[in-house]
C-alpha cells in the first residue's frame, strides 16, 4: 500500500512509499483511510520538536476518517462501505482515560493515518456525520472531540453563557461553533484584521486584535460589560496563560488545551486563587463522546471549516500551509 513515511524528522523527509498492506485480527477492522487533518501535534513529531521516542521510520498524522474495506471473523458492528471515523485512542471507548488506554495512540505509538489503510479495533469505531464529506469530517476525531468534551463534559456550557476563544486555528473555530450551538456569546481574539470578518461571520459576537491590544483580558472585560467570561480555551500555552486567567470572571473555567507558544507556565496565583479559577487541561475524548458529537452536528447541520484540501502527493505543501499559520480552518490531506 502507498504510505508517507519520515526516514528522518522534518518536513522536507516526508516522503511517498509503498509498505506491505497490515492484517487483521478476528475483533479488527481495515480502513482505508480518505482524508487526514493536520494538527499542531502532527508537526510537533515531524520536526521533533518535542522528542516522543518515536522510532524512525514512521507514518505520521493523528486524525482522520476512511471507509471499511473489510472486518475480522468477530466483528458484528461494521461491514464493508460503512464510513467511519478513526480514533485517536483507540483503546478509549467510554468514562476517564487510563494508563492502559493510553499506551496506543495514533501517530506516537501507533502509526499514523497518511497511510492507505489502517488496522483499527472494531469499538472505537464511531460513523461519520451523515450530513459532512470526508474532508469536512476528518478534523472530528482530535480538534472537534477535544473542545467538545471540554466545553460540554467539563465546562458543562450552558446558554447565556460568554466564552473567550483564542485565534483562528481549527480548536478555536470549532469552539466558536459549538458555543453557539449552545447559545453562547462568544469573544474571539486574532492578530489578523483579514480574519476579523471572517470570525464574525463564522458567529462570534465580539473581535479583538490582540495587537492592538496585547493586555487583552482588559478589552474582554469591557466588551462584556465589565466582567469576565464564563470560560476560555487557551490554545498557545506560555504566552496566553496569564491573560487567560485574567479574562474569566469568579468561578471561571479556564481549559488548557494547546501549547503553541510554549510548554512551561509561571503564573501569578493570587487570581487563581482569590477569584476561585479553575484550570483544567483536557486531550480529545472518548468513543462515546465522539457519538454523541456526530448526532449533535447532525441535529444542528454544523459544518466545519476547511481551509485548503492537498492531495497526498502534496503532503509536504500541506504541512507548509498549516506550519505558515495563515490557514483560517483545517488543512486537510486527501488519499
Amino acid at each position: 500500500m502507498k504510505a508517507i513515511q519520515l526516514t528522518q524528522f522534518g518536513i522536507e523527509h516526508l516522503q511517498l512509499t509503498e509498505i506491505p498492506t497490515p492484517t487483521i485480527g478476528e475483533n479488527e477492522v481495515l480502513v482505508k483511510t480518505t482524508a487526514v487533518a493536520l494538527e499542531f501535534h502532527d508537526l510537533i513529531v515531524v520536526e521533533n520538536r518535542i522528542p516522543f521516542g518515536i522510532p524512525l521510520p514512521h507514518i505520521p498524522v493523528s486524525e482522520g476518517v476512511g471507509v471499511v474495506e473489510s472486518v475480522g471473523s468477530k466483528v458484528s458492528r461494521w461491514k464493508k462501505g460503512d464510513r467511519v471515523m478513526i480514533p485517536f485512542i483507540s483503546r478509549w471507548e467510554a468514562g476517564k482515560n487510563t494508563p492502559y488506554n493510553d499506551q496506543l495512540r495514533t501517530g506516537f505509538s501507533l502509526p499514523g493515518l497518511l497511510a492507505e489503510y489502517t488496522v483499527q479495533p472494531e469499538n472505537t469505531l464511531v460513523r461519520t456525520p451523515n450530513n459532512l464529506t470526508d474532508e469536512e469530517a476528518a478534523p472530528l476525531p482530535v480538534a472537534g472531540l477535544t473542545v467538545w468534551t471540554i466545553l460540554v463534559e467539563q465546562a458543562k456550557i450552558r446558554a447565556g453563557q460568554t466564552i473567550l476563544v483564542q485565534g483562528s486555528g481549527g480548536v478555536s473555530l470549532f469552539a466558536i461553533q459549538i458555543a453557539k450551538m449552545f447559545g453562547l456569546k462568544v469573544i474571539a481574539t486574532t492578530g489578523s484584521q483579514e480574519k476579523e470578518q471572517k470570525l464574525k461571520d463564522l458567529g462570534a459576537d465580539e473581535v479583538i486584535n490582540y495587537k492592538t491590544f496585547p493586555e487583552w483580558s482588559s478589552e474582554v472585560k469591557r466588551l462584556n460589560g465589565g466582567m469576565g467570561v464564563d470560560v476560555t480555551l487557551d490554545v498557545a500555552g506560555t504566552d496566553t496563560i496569564e491573560q487567560s486567567i485574567l479574562s474569566v470572571k469568579q468561578h471561571g473555567f479556564v481549559g488548557l488545551i494547546g501549547l503553541m507558544t510554549g510548554t512551561k507556565l509561571t503564573i501569578d496565583l493570587v487570581p487563581l486563587i482569590t477569584n476561585y479559577v479553575r484550570l483544567q487541561a483536557y486531550s480529545v475524548g472518548n468513543a462515546q463522546e465522539l457519538n454523541d458529537f456526530v448526532n449533535a452536528i447532525e441535529k444542528n447541520n454544523m459544518r466545519p471549516v476547511v481551509d485548503s484540501v492537498f492531495p497526498v502527493e502534496k503532503v509536504q505543501d500541506a504541512f507548509q500551509r498549516f506550519k505558515s499559520g495563515k490557514a483560517f480552518g483545517k488543512v486537510i490531506i486527501t488519499l
